[in-house]
């Protein structure tokens, strides 16, 4: 018997038994489904993965203020806090790092004509665009006048909107409410028109846009959206810097944070250790910082991705084993249900391969058909069903589609082996004779 011969026996066995094939196709299908989902989320974890490590550079590090909140501080408040001045030493102390750049994070209430927004405002150096620069800019960004001189200066960042279909356009206009700064930003005209901010007046000089919600690389970033506004890190400490850490005097020099680059991977762990012991007499011995290595921030959000993919994967994978399970019963049924066909083959010339050959290509049809069935049910789950399924579904490759199907067939075929040698062992004299 060749491969045709078999393969059309398989069918004809399949139409005959209609009820008990589509059990065990189902449960291969659903099996199949689940892991055509995980390879899109474990391709999609890798992609953004590469995104935004390309964004944050090789050697990304955060120094964090640890604010003082508890009343029973046992802090001796030698510590200025985290300062620009810190900033300017590490540039010192680290000349090759590729990025030193100081942030002053606070917010701001925006008067324009007769409407009053709040919106997050950062204070930045022009060190702040080697890095997540994501944006189209109308306008001019910062000069070194605007620096130097502490200008009363501000960019806006203008929210992406959303790139879905057509609908998505009725969409990102509700998203925007008139009564947030986003609807102030969207619906005013504000390039080179003066806005109060507490009271200090800026011009806009720039307009930055954000990229659409739904195509933003800085998935990592959990205040993305939330600062609207862009003003020189002077401007900031000068008209901005609210002293909100439990100080007996303000701090004109203050930060939030301070991003850097290292420019190199390898220099991270030395760069580290380096700036530890700056920052740990730059602040008399006061523990009031954090230093952060973003790229295992990062990593740690890509495995929590990999390990909901790996839940899933189990899942799928205890589908396909009960499908093979089913596909085993299937051929044993099959077996014993053609025990007298067997032994007029075997009578009449068929080889123990030949037998063996019928019934596994029998399976491996079914699990052919279970695999093509799980593809469309698990692109149909992307469409329907899944959050963001179709940004998911961007993420699949053509190679998914071929290796879960194959993985279906290969899981029949081994669940097929048993069934399908016990036929192939059977006594040609008592086949004939069986009833």
């Amino acid at each position: 018997m060749n491969l045709a011969d078999a393969a059309r026996t398989g069918l004809v066995e399949i139409r005959a038994h209609k009820a008990r094939s589509l059990l065990s196709l189902a449960a291969i299908a659903f099996g199949v489904a689940a892991i055509l989902y995980t390879f899109a989320i474990a391709n999609e974890a890798l992609t953004k993965q590469r995104e935004a490590f390309n964004l944050v550079g090789p050697g990304p590090i955060q120094i964090t203020f640890m604010q003082w909140r508890k009343e029973d501080d046992k802090s001796l408040r030698l510590s200025r806090g985290l300062t620009s001045d810190d900033a300017e030493s590490i540039r010192l102390a680290l000349p090759w790092v590729h990025m030193v750049s100081p942030v002053l994070d606070t917010w701001g209430e925006v008067r324009y004509k007769f409407l009053n927004r709040w919106s997050g405002l950062l204070g930045v150096t022009d060190e702040w665009r080697k890095r997540n620069w994501v944006y189209t800019l109308r306008g001019r960004f910062f000069n070194k006048s605007d620096y130097e001189t502490g200008a009363p200066v501000c960019v806006l960042i203008e929210p992406g909107g959303w790139a879905k279909g057509k609908s998505a356009e009725a969409r990102r206009w509700s998203y925007y409410n008139d009564e947030d700064i986003d609807g102030l930003i969207v619906h005013y005209n504000l390039l080179n028109q003066e806005i109060s901010v507490n009271n200090t007046v800026l011009t806009v000089v720039g307009i930055l846009k954000d990229p659409p919600k739904d195509k933003d690389p800085r998935w990592f970033k959990s205040d993305r959206g939330n600062n609207r506004l862009l003003v020189p890190l002077t401007t900031a400490q000068r008209y901005f810097n609210n002293d909100n850490w439990r100080s007996d005097k303000p701090v004109a020099e203050r930060v939030s944070f301070i991003d850097l680059d290292t420019g190199s991977l390898a220099t991270v762990p030395a760069a580290t250790r380096r700036l530890q012991s700056l920052l740990d007499i730059l602040h008399r011995g006061e523990k009031d910082f954090q230093i952060v290595d973003l790229r295992q921030e990062i990593q740690k959000k890509v495995n929590e991705m990999r390990e909901h993919a790996l839940t899933i994967l189990s899942l799928g994978l205890l589908a396909i084993l009960a499908g093979g399970v089913g596909i085993t019963n299937v051929t044993l049924a099959t077996v014993y249900s053609r025990i007298r066909e067997i032994g007029v083959r075997r009578a009449v010339g068929a080889t123990r391969m030949d037998i063996l050959m019928q019934f596994v290509v029998e399976a491996m049809l079914l699990g052919l058909l279970g695999g093509i069935a799980g593809v469309i049910i698990g692109l149909g789950g992307l469409l329907f069903v899944a959050e963001e399924g179709v940004e998911k579904l961007g993420y699949l490759v053509w190679w998914h589609y071929l290796f879960t199907v194959f993985i279906s067939v290969g899981a029949s075929f081994v669940f097929a082996l048993y069934p399908a040698y016990s036929a192939s062992r059977l006594d040609p004299t008592e086949a004939l004779l069986y009833e």
